[in-house]
């Protein structure tokens, strides 16, 4: 698989791990999280268990659980480290063992894993900081596997938002043109501020990254319940987010009602060094 190039930072580039408010706002509606955000691929679970060596792995960002069952199904034992307390609370009432804290803070009390693993929600650590603890709670031989999902909206729903968002919350604090960038290009930023913290920390391997295509069928129902989960969307008062839906919605019905969602699931992985 393909190494991820070192890259300088930007001092322009945004730092989401520095955005505490949104980091920690998803348990908004923790139930509907769970219920409408997408499972990672099977493929992406397997590759990250056969290079294990071990079973047991740390969820990072764990939110509700979705990614640790994944893992619990593939016979890992998980514990999830979470800042909201109200996503611990959801993924200890579906089975999984859940600490409230971020990364950063939180004590792993001599614990050791397999690997360390975050499901969508590394961006929101610090990724020197991060990749460190993880070299000193990894057993060696572990790996550290940050992924994202990386959605592509159609054209036609990308537009959509963007134009509804600039009407109806204009001054809201994130950059609609890149609703309409192609996702990919959007989200190189965070793969490579990752590669670049585990390169930072040290005691690791050149950071890999991993791709997974795939695609979801969406009805106007379904991505309009998906949509206030997204960090854009959970703190907009209820009026404000009726009306971004509404609108939405309307640009949905004018493509028939549903819609193909091309994913890519993206992992950025390092083993952690036998000498360290």
């Amino acid at each position: 698989m393909p190494t991820l190039p070192p890259e300088e930072a930007r001092p322009s580039e945004p730092e989401p791990h520095r955005h505490r408010e949104t980091a920690e706002s998803f348990g908004t509606d923790a139930e509907r999280y769970d219920r409408t955000r997408p499972h990672y691929p099977h493929a992406l679970v397997a590759r990250i268990v056969a290079r294990m060596p071990g079973p047991d792995v740390l969820d990072v960002g764990c939110g509700t659980g979705i990614a640790a069952r994944q893992f619990q199904a593939a016979d890992c034992w998980v514990l999830g480290v979470e800042p909201d307390a109200r996503m611990a609370e959801l993924a200890r009432r579906t089975g999984v063992e859940a600490e409230v804290a971020t990364f950063e803070a939180w004590e792993p009390a001599g614990r050791k894993f397999d690997a360390v693993v975050a499901g969508t929600a590394w961006h929101w650590v610090d990724p020197v900081a991060g990749a460190t603890k993880a070299g000193r709670i990894l057993r060696p031989g572990g790996l550290l596997a940050p992924f994202w999902h990386v959605p592509q909206l159609p054209p036609d729903v990308a537009k959509a938002v963007a134009a509804a968002c600039a009407q109806v919350i204009p001054d809201a604090p994130f950059n609609r043109a890149a609703m309409t960038t192609p996702a990919l290009d959007m989200y190189r930023t965070q793969f490579t501020r990752a590669a670049n913290g585990i390169r930072q920390a040290g005691g690791f391997s050149d950071p890999e990254q991993w791709r997974f295509d795939w695609e979801r069928s969406y009805t106007r129902t379904e991505w309009l319940e998906q949509m206030p989960t997204q960090g854009a969307f959970t703190r907009l008062p209820p009026d404000k987010l009726a009306e971004v839906l509404d609108r939405v919605g309307a640009a949905i019905d004018g493509m028939g009602g549903n819609f193909t969602m091309p994913y890519a699931t993206v992992a950025v992985a390092a083993t952690r060094n036998e000498a360290t």
